[in-house]
């Protein structure tokens, strides 16, 4: 393949056998401005095998995708191209198709398989009634008792109970990946020529996903159908593709084989896209920082001695007392504004990762026996362990671990545990509403969705200024100037402060939400899942943002996801949580390389990678 593809003449390779569906020069644009969103995109989809189709956020994979299925999001019209589908030997572009046929395509001929299972199941139907519904609509099968075998046959197909009694579950009955599971399961029952696969996996924890991703694999060979696969995680590409297509603002820029493009790429953003997927070894960093590890000191006596840190920023009770912005300028000194620059404070940690034991007086948080109960449900166990200043400490687990439970009882969102909770050295109250103004300036919480966690209606200085109105008697000038520093922290910039968060793209409103954070200048920042959704270069900026504002700030941070590939690009310390328990705990480096418990250990063997 060339070195470099012209945009809009990208070359289709030829099909080994036959192709069931065919793309070929599609086009697509607004329909008030007519600015083009796709130039001419082209890709074949061959029976039994899986063309992943990668690109950040805005490069038009889901648009390509979803006109495979003839369809087009409110405001994009088809302006160019064909899809050209082969079923029974029929060939006919469903794009020249009326709407009515195209329509009656959909789950039949192709299938859809979308990102969130959660909203594509409704909650108020038992999930066997749903897969019985795809039937009926396309009338798969000569009576309803065919089609109920044709239920027990596809649930058995994807690791599923087929029973009577599985089937008369709702969705909020089962898990994430058995949500999902149920959604492949629809996908695959009228037996398809083309599945169309939108982010599956996106959310699931590393064995939930290992389990989904080998379902897909053995669905799509076992039937012969030809996979579309959407995703932005290039590791997960590696375990399912047989070809990729890489897209960049609306064009396909490289097109091969997954051993080509995954291992000799060509084209400079499909290199550019590669650096930025974090490894487990931890041997390349993601992003312009070095990756810090269980062997590294986020903030070491030569940063004091340089003056990167002051030196009057290490461990101190009571702290913090001048208010906000403290330390959103410079290091030391005055920052940008004038206004003189108060530390946060930071500590050098020792030379390797603290052991996480319970109660040391050096500790910034500190957890002891915490546990919460729901009824009979033991949500969390007996958790204890400490963040030390300047230490990053990631929680990792399967989704109904606890971590997440865990990091809003330490946050004061959740209020009903019983144990200790305590910030240098002081039990806090167990609510928000209950702890001091000081204590909840200190710990703050960036949420997993910007988008729902951002104020639609707000502006992104309204919302990043909230916190100060809140906390702080102060003037409406004093708010606004510390409301800017926060967004020049976090690399957005007064361009940002007027604008909303519909105006802003998925790392941008995840960086607005950091800056609300910031913005009152937190010893110890809670981020939940922060990255889980976001494609891997933008995943590595907002790494090395955070990774550059604990060296700028000397702040401790407690790291929730499930992503473990990230661990020792973000942390020195790792907690592994199942079952509401801590199972493995130590520096970062001990855990990975040494894992003690089995669970730990199936963790880690099922992490994807290149």
């Amino acid at each position: 393949m060339s070195n470099e593809t012209t945009p809009g003449t990208t070359a289709v390779d030829a099909a080994p056998t036959s192709v069931a569906l065919r793309a070929d020069g599609l086009r697509v644009a607004t329909s008030t401005s007519g600015k083009e969103v796709l130039h001419g995109v082209s890709f074949d989809l061959v029976p039994g095998r899986i063309l992943a189709l990668v690109g950040e956020s805005g490069s038009g994979k889901t648009t390509a995708g979803l006109a495979c299925l003839g369809h087009f999001r409110q405001g994009l019209s088809h302006t160019g191209g064909s899809v050209r589908l082969n079923r029974d030997g029929e060939d006919f572009d469903v794009l020249a198709l009326p709407e009515s046929r195209r329509r009656a395509l959909r789950g039949g001929s192709i299938s859809y398989v979308p990102q969130d299972p959660a909203l594509s199941l409704n909650p108020a139907i038992r999930v066997g009634d749903q897969i019985l519904e795809v039937l009926q609509v396309h009338g798969f099968g000569e009576s309803d008792t065919a089609r109920r075998q044709r239920i027990s046959e596809v649930l058995d197909e994807v690791g599923l109970p087929s029973d009577s009694a599985y089937q008369r579950r709702y969705p909020h009955q089962l898990s994430g990946g058995q949500q999902q599971r149920i959604g492949i399961a629809m996908a695959f029952a009228c037996r398809p020529s083309v599945m169309v696969l939108d982010e599956p996996t996106t959310g699931l924890d590393v064995t939930t996903q290992a389990l989904v991703l080998r379902t897909i694999d053995e669905m799509t060979r076992r039937h012969s159908v030809a996979g579309l696969y959407i995703t932005h995680d290039l590791a997960v590409v590696a375990e399912v593709a047989d070809q990729v297509a890489v897209m960049l603002s609306g064009n396909v820029v490289e097109l091969g084989d997954c051993q080509q493009v995954l291992y000799s790429p060509q084209h400079r953003y499909t290199r550019r896209l590669l650096r930025a997927v974090p490894d487990l070894a931890g041997k390349r960093s993601i992003g312009e920082v070095d990756a810090i590890t269980g062997e590294q000191a986020i903030v070491s006596e030569e940063m004091i001695s340089d003056g990167v840190i002051s030196a009057e920023s290490t461990p101190a009770v009571g702290r913090h007392q001048a208010g906000p912005g403290a330390g959103l300028g410079s290091a030391a000194g005055a920052d940008a504004s004038g206004r003189a620059a108060v530390p946060r404070e930071a500590a050098a940690p020792a030379e390797t990762a603290p052991i996480v034991t319970p109660g040391t007086d050096s500790s910034v948080i500190r957890v002891r026996d915490l546990q919460l109960s729901y009824g009979e449900l033991k949500v969390l166990d007996g958790i204890s362990f400490q963040l030390n200043p300047g230490e990053s400490m990631m929680l990792l687990g399967e989704s109904g671990s606890g971590k997440t439970t865990l990091s809003r009882c330490v946050a004061g969102l959740n209020d009903n545990y019983s144990g200790e909770v305590a910030l240098d050295g002081t039990t806090l109250a167990r609510g928000t509403r209950q702890r001091t103004t000081d204590h909840r300036r200190r710990i703050q919480y960036v949420f997993q969705s910007p988008f729902s966690s951002l104020n639609p209606r707000r502006t992104i200085a309204e919302s990043v200024e909230v916190p100060l109105r809140m906390n702080y008697g102060s003037t409406r000038k004093q708010r606004r100037l510390w409301v800017l520093e926060a967004l020049d922290q976090v690399k957005l910039g007064a361009s940002f402060a007027d604008r909303r968060p519909g105006e802003l793209s998925g790392g941008e409103r995840q960086r607005a939400a950091i800056a609300r954070a910031l913005v009152n200048a937190p010893s110890v920042l809670v981020c939940d899942e922060v990255t889980s959704a976001l494609d891997v270069s933008v995943q590595a900026s907002i790494i090395d943002l955070l990774r550059t504002l604990q060296l700028e700030t000397g702040m401790a941070m407690l790291f929730v996801t499930h992503n473990i590939a990230l661990a020792r690009h973000i942390s020195q310390s790792l907690a592994v949580l199942q079952k509401g328990k801590i199972v493995d705990v130590g520096a970062t480096g001990d855990v990975l390389d040494n894992p003690q418990h089995e669970y730990t250990q199936q963790l880690i063997a099922n992490v994807p990678s290149l």
